[in-house]
């Protein structure tokens, strides 16, 4: 049973906009560790809390409304210059910006929040007072682990596919678990000291000088506190709140209007093709008529072209609300680390899916950790380099044509093809011969084997070589690449291709006989005629010479496991993120920008989806990185059986 029943709506608003806002503060206290008498800082940062505390009043979350008050009353004095910003202070600041952080996902499990961590409530308590603060316990601090964390018994498949991304996110975001790992349990309070203070009702534990007039017993979670001890339901993957949000979107108005305006001018349309209508079924058949006719359709056509590019605007949002989260994960891991890292943002402003920002959260997540651990070296090895103490990541956004790219880079050791060759090898992803035929692309593409890592440690940072493996799958289920250049001493680059939207897809229509399939149009890069006295047999392999390079012929036909009833008559130069190559099919049909149609019930290994013509004939979009890994797999069961 929900708390918050006949308030869901307003749950689900506040949720949205407070978190958006907590994420802005948490970029501003960033900022504020550089500029710690920036008054526009510290004024923006104090009406971050003061906002949050209002919504959170209207929602009688009076464990939430507390510590807001504490720290909007800490924030301002700050700003009114009556105490000054230590790093100690700083540190209980972002502890109090974690644990909104965590109300915020009981909030959106229908519970009323909990009270916040005792430590900080303590200190938030001290600053105002002007005493010392009272650092963490230490049991409360990240500590290394030695191997990986013990996952839930109800998930094992999900266990063995890819990591842990709830405990991630835990990590890094402080998003409460729905049943945290068991902590220190606070002394159990008196009832007169249990009882939160009455913020709601107008009573404030702070007087007009900004000191506070009686400090209350300290706030701690008890067992019982806990969401999941009372048998809530226990929730892994996606973040509650992210979760209550995939189905709800902000859309500009005059984007709205756009829509309203197109679909009145269809409507006039449709009634001037009913009236047409009429009119040559009574006989008219005139020239006059007929270019009417001609006119109206005509004008439909741009009509419905110009609603159905409207429409798919209103899935685009600015990626900005997804890297606005990513300078406090970055700042956070390199203080644990002891490096001097600064998250520089650009492109905040380019329009994504709705549905590809919410997916790219993890993956960027691991990419940022990696660069901030792997990438960027410490103050002692940079100062050694000859580089300066404070490290760059770059992450960046923009639109290139009808792909948006992200990029996440930075200046620290790179990565050496040689060493990660040698590492694959060590740990027996490939072997020594498979090594030696690899260039250095191919050679760098290694770290998104499963498995692979360069780590000689365990941590709970990284070095069990799955972080890797899981963002080039998710990427490759959003229809886009990764791709790596990075050099030795300079830093590394990552690069990630995606396709504007998800809802339309470019493709080209194939023939294979006469039946028609949809290629994704962002791995094609050339159409030519296979000419079957330029072919080359290489190990066995039909392989063609274009400009220079060595390709290898692949029937399309061989791809899906049909007979190949005669070779094929023109090739497709395809380009994934790990090979290129010709596939060979019978004919063309053109060009389409496809509408995907899911198949969520049962979707055969090798179809991406499907897509309808404007005949009516249903296609199949085929996944092609699937449909080679299927053929591999073939090849090499098969040589394991002849060798057998």
């Amino acid at each position: 049973m929900s708390d918050f029943a006949g308030m869901e709506d307003l749950l689900q608003d506040f949720l949205q906009e407070a978190t958006d806002l907590l994420s802005d503060v948490d970029n501003k206290l960033v900022d504020l560790e550089k500029t710690p008498d920036d008054r526009g800082l510290l004024n923006d940062i104090f009406r971050g809390f003061h906002t949050i505390k209002g919504g959170a009043g209207f929602l009688s979350a009076t464990e939430l409304v507390t510590l807001c008050h504490l720290t909007e009353n800490l924030f301002d004095l700050l700003r009114n210059g009556e105490l000054s910003l230590t790093a100690d202070l700083m540190d209980i600041i972002m502890a109090a910006t974690k644990g909104v952080r965590e109300m915020f996902g009981e909030l959106g499990q229908g519970v009323q929040p909990q009270p916040a961590e005792g430590y900080v409530i303590a200190g938030l308590q001290s600053a105002l007072r002007g005493d010392a603060i009272v650092p963490e316990p230490a049991a409360a601090m990240p500590q290394p682990v030695a191997s990986p964390p013990v996952l839930p018994a109800a998930e094992p498949e999900a266990a063995a596919d890819e990591p842990d991304w709830n405990a991630l996110h835990v990590a890094v975001t402080g998003i409460a678990q729905v049943a945290p790992a068991v902590q220190t349990v606070a002394p159990t309070l008196a009832p007169e000291a249990a009882k939160p203070p009455a913020v709601a009702e107008g009573k404030t534990a702070v007087a007009a000088s900004g000191r506070v007039e009686e400090s209350p017993a300290v706030y701690g979670r008890r067992a019982t506190d806990r969401p999941g001890s009372s048998g809530q339901a226990v929730s892994s993957g996606r973040r509650v709140e992210e979760r209550a949000r995939e189905n709800t979107i902000r859309v500009d108005t005059a984007r709205l209007d756009q829509v309203l305006n197109l679909s009145g001018e269809i409507g006039l349309t449709k009634n001037r093709l009913t009236s047409l209508r009429a009119d040559i079924l009574a006989g008219r058949d005139d020239p006059e008529t007929l270019h009417a006719l001609d006119q109206a359709v005509s004008q439909l056509d741009l009509l419905v072209s110009d609603l159905q590019n409207s429409v798919m605007k209103t899935r685009m949002q600015p990626i900005g609300r997804l890297f606005q989260k990513y300078p406090r994960i970055a700042r956070d891991l390199a203080r644990q680390l002891g490096k001097d890292v600064e998250l520089v943002l650009a492109g905040e402003e380019t329009e994504v899916d709705k549905t590809m920002i919410e997916d790219l959260s993890d993956p960027l997540i691991h990419l940022i950790r990696n660069a901030v651990d792997h990438g960027v070296e410490g103050p002692v090895e940079r100062q050694a380099a000859g580089k300066p103490a404070k490290s760059l990541v770059r992450l960046e956004a923009r639109q290139e044509g009808d792909h948006i790219v992200i990029i996440v880079a930075d200046d620290g050791r790179g990565m050496s093809a040689e060493r990660i060759r040698a590492k694959a090898v060590d740990k027996g992803l490939i072997t020594e011969e498979e090594a030696n035929t690899l260039d250095e692309r191919q050679s760098l593409n290694l770290i998104f084997l499963p498995g692979f890592s360069t780590k000689a440690e365990i941590s709970d940072v990284s070095g069990r070589g799955v972080g890797m493996d899981v963002v080039k799958t998710n990427i490759q289920k959003l229809n886009g690449y990764i791709d790596i250049r990075s050099e030795p001493g300079k830093g590394s680059v990552f690069i990630i291709s995606l396709p504007l939207t998800l809802a339309i897809l470019p493709v080209l229509l194939v023939l294979l006989g006469e039946q028609p399939f949809a290629l994704p149009l962002s791995m094609v890069r050339e159409i030519l005629p296979i000419e079957r006295d330029k072919l080359q047999e290489v190990g066995g392999k039909e392989t063609l010479v274009v400009r220079g390079e060595i390709l290898p012929v692949i029937p399309l036909a061989r791809l899906l496991g049909w007979p190949l009833e005669k070779p094929p008559e023109y090739g497709v130069f395809m380009q994934t993120a790990e090979r290129t190559f010709i596939l060979g099919v019978d004919s063309f049909a053109g060009r389409d920008d496809a509408v995907i149609k899911s198949l969520e019930d049962f979707r055969p290994r090798g179809v991406a989806g499907v897509t309808t013509l404007s005949n009516g004939q249903i296609v199949l979009i085929l996944d092609i990185k699937e449909l080679l890994a299927d053929v591999g797999q073939h090849l090499d069961d098969r040589r394991a059986i002849e060798f057998a």
